[in-house]
């Protein structure tokens, strides 16, 4: 394995990599540094990841564990996207208190909602242990145990620290990666989702995009700093470092790059599982959710308390259906299998050619691994289909189940259950104010049908396949025997039960069908499918380490990027249009006319406040126009990203945040598999409308004041450059000029700090 990591090193440290593919890890920035500062980048790698001293890295978070944010402020103020803090915003929504429809302002930081769950990770450090770990390796599979165990004691001990060793290349390379977890993440602003939202299901993915896809957050910690439980007691985050935020924005050609914690992408799988993604299934992942949406989409449109409880769940079942679309036709229209398939054939040429035989048989032993894993891939992401993304009541049945189970057991003692039917009430009574029994068994009887045509002959469960063919293929009647015959479906009896902590009559709805259903799904999955799908994925990402490996020794002057993996990633390239198919042409950026241009009111994807359309109507852009009197909204990057990036900052040439990101388009979906530089195409929120619409539109005036705003540098003065400050002021009806908004950021600065050390040293919050 030594010969492995001495191959790798020298796949990192070529820079030769078209300059705007790949994701790279922040430590080994100094192999690129010099292609980025080429495209202009005026800061160096240190400036963008250090362990010695503040840098870029220490404003940039994972939320929430799926998405990214940045510190904009230095009372850990933090921007992310809508979407990615639309679980949040929902769950403080109700009828009576619709923020979802009409957003939310903290005036004062006592206005700011607590979110119990959502958490802040930010990187500590990130260190290349790959010689330890394949050292112990070679020892066997204790030794390299032990080795991980030890590293990240080391790391974390007498430290708040989490530690991980993560694997990169399919085994070829080791990290540890040291992070730090924030608990108390506070709600502090949200446009409406008119705004948020603008365009719903009919623009995500496309261009051009006219979406303000962005909400406000805040980190707090323990007066000393340390993470910390919610808590009155807390006190704003003191960050290490937070962005600048520009108003002058970037232009057509200049350097970007977005900085974030990309999900997962598959760039050196093989031809036959792209074909397999293509012919099968994507198609059928596409075809559940399909009907999934129409019965939740119908629903939500005709009530509004069904719009609100299944807001988030129907974006989340929407977003990756689209997606699975367009990435089907970028495979098919650069012909990726074929292209794949020939570059496989050149590599088996070329190691024999080179005499490399310990690398003779890898192009065929990834065609037979992938043949193996097929039918449990399959059934693994029929199993993720139906049981996480499809009917909801069966993963709140596996969740509960189990208190009938305790309610007739006599070993388990009255205290016992009586926990437990507490922690299950609670539970209840935050499942089913947002669950719909209709909706539900709706989507049941339209998904269910795919999901056994689909399965692999042999694991669909039990109950499932008897089922099906006892109901003679029909999924209506199946779905209301199922629902209807349930103490599950309602809710109200079994939270009466619990409440009363009758164990009697639990223990008589034991034989509940729909805990039978989802246990059997539950059990079948793992019993017939995980364990052998981890083997038999496990047996191919070693062999294909090896393809890596032998990719490392035929071509040693190329690079070859790790694949994305929810670790801290940038990615660089400029703000460009792009021409993705014939006679179709994207400008880089969208304006406030282009939102005028789409809005339709009433309606559910293209309506928009009132207010917000009279200020766009009179262009009240405040100092938010560019240079040409334009309100600009998004704008494109030839910035290779992914699922993860979403609220990940578009940072400039000089550190400053200049954009939001928050998509793709949909000719870029393909970029997981195969990215192609002329194609591909980040989507992302230009500051200035995420500015305006806090400031001019909001009236969110205090949270403006609380950024570092920047200006352009009047040494690099461009004939579009004019000072910030020369307008209308921050929203506030009148003018100041550029010395004086310095002056005005700069003592509320020092206020902040001062009075901070004050509260510090008092021990107060």
């Amino acid at each position: 394995m030594k010969a492995a990591a001495v191959v790798l090193f020298s796949l990192i440290g070529i820079s030769s990599v078209q300059a705007t593919e790949g994701m790279w890890i922040p430590a080994l920035l100094k192999a690129v540094e010099g292609d980025m500062q080429d495209m202009g980048l005026k800061l160096t790698a240190e400036d963008i990841y250090s362990i010695n001293r503040s840098s870029l890295k220490d404003a940039i978070v994972q939320f929430g564990g799926g998405c990214t944010a940045s510190v904009i402020s230095d009372q850990g103020l933090l921007l992310t996207n809508h979407h990615c803090g639309y679980g949040q915003i929902q769950s403080h929504s109700s009828l009576e208190r619709d923020i979802l429809k009409n957003g939310f302002w903290a005036m004062s930081m006592e206005e700011e909602l607590t979110n119990p769950g959502l958490t802040a990770m930010f990187i500590v450090r990130i260190e290349d242990v790959t010689e330890s770990i394949q050292s112990a390796r070679m020892e066997g599979d204790d030794a390299e145990k032990a080795m991980r165990e030890s590293l990240t004691a080391a790391a974390t001990e007498g430290t708040d620290y989490d530690a991980v060793v993560r694997d990169f290349l399919y085994g070829n390379q080791q990290f540890l990666i040291v992070t730090r977890t924030f608990k108390d993440v506070r709600l502090v602003g949200a446009p409406p989702s008119s705004i948020g939202k603008f365009g719903g299901d009919t623009d995500n993915w496309v261009w051009p995009r006219h979406t303000g896809d962005f909400s406000l957050f805040r980190i707090y910690s323990a007066p000393d700093g340390s993470p910390a439980e919610p808590s009155e007691e807390n006190v704003p985050l003191d960050p290490a470092h937070h962005l600048p935020v520009s108003v002058h924005g970037v232009d057509e050609g200049d350097f970007t790059m977005v900085f974030g914690f990309p999900g997962r992408t598959e760039r050196y799988i093989p031809s036959a599982q792209v074909e397999h993604l293509i012919d099968e299934l994507n198609p059928t992942r596409i075809g559940m959710r399909t009907a999934s949406l129409e019965v939740i989409n119908a629903a939500m449109l005709a009530d509004d308390g069904t719009r609100i409880a299944y807001a988030a769940k129907q974006s989340r079942i929407a977003n990756a259906w689209k997606k699975w679309i367009g990435q089907n036709e970028g495979l098919i229209d650069f012909g990726t299998v074929t292209e794949k398939r020939q570059a496989q054939v050149e590599l088996a040429k070329a190691i024999r050619s080179q005499g490399l035989d310990e690398y003779s048989t890898v192009v065929g032993d990834l065609a037979k691994d992938f043949e193996a894993l097929k039918p449990y891939l399959e059934a693994r992401s029929l199993f993720i289909e139906w049981f996480y993304y499809g009917p909801e009541i069966l993963r709140w049945a596996a969740e509960a189940g189990d208190i009938f189970e305790m309610a007739g057991d006599k070993s388990v003692a009255d205290s016992t259950f009586d926990a437990r039917a507490a922690e299950v009430l609670s539970a209840a009574e935050g499942f089913y104010p947002d669950y719909r029994n209709t909706v539900d068994e709706g989507v049941f009887a339209a998904v269910f049908p795919l999901y056994m045509e689909a399965m692999p002959e042999g694991f669909a469960p039990a109950v499932a396949q008897s089922a099906w063919e006892g109901g003679k293929g029909d999924p209506k009647a199946i779905a209301a025997d199922l629902y209807g015959g349930s103490i599950l479906d309602d809710g109200t009896e079994f939270m009466a039960l619990l409440e009363a902590r009758d164990r009697k009559g639990l223990k008589k709805r034991a034989d509940d069908a729909l805990i039978t259903w989802a246990r059997e799904t539950s059990d079948s999955y793992w019993v017939k499918v995980r364990e052998e799908y981890g083997k038999r994925q496990g047996a191919m990402d070693e062999n294909m380490g090896r393809y890596l490996q032998a990719l490392g020794k035929v071509y040693p002057d190329s690079t070859f990027w790790p694949d994305a993996n929810s670790t801290l990633r940038l990615t660089y390239g400029r703000m460009e249009g792009s021409e993705p198919r014939d006679a179709v042409s994207y400008k880089p950026f969208s304006t406030a006319r282009g939102v005028l241009d789409k809005y339709v009111p009433g309606d559910a994807e293209f309506d928009l406040p009132e207010e917000l359309v009279a200020k766009l109507r009179a262009e009240e852009y405040g100092p938010y126009a560019d240079a040409d009197g334009n309100l600009r909204v998004c704008f494109l990057g030839s910035n290779h990203t992914t699922g993860g990036n979403s609220g990940s900052p578009a940072i400039n040439a000089t550190g400053d945040l200049v954009g939001l990101n928050f998509d793709r388009t949909w000719e870029s979906t393909m970029s997981d598999v195969r990215f192609d530089a002329d194609r591909c195409r980040n989507i992302m929120v230009d500051m200035r409308y995420v500015l305006w619409v806090t400031d001019i539109y909001a009236g969110a005036t205090h949270l403006v004041q609380e950024m570092t705003l920047t200006e352009r540098d009047p040494d690099n003065v461009g004939p579009n450059w004019r000072p910030f400050g020369t307008g209308t002021g921050m929203g506030r009806g009148y003018e100041q000029d550029e010395q004086e908004l310095r002056d005005e950021f700069r003592r509320r600065s020092m206020e902040r700090m001062q009075e901070r050390r004050q509260r510090m040293e008092a021990g107060g919050n």
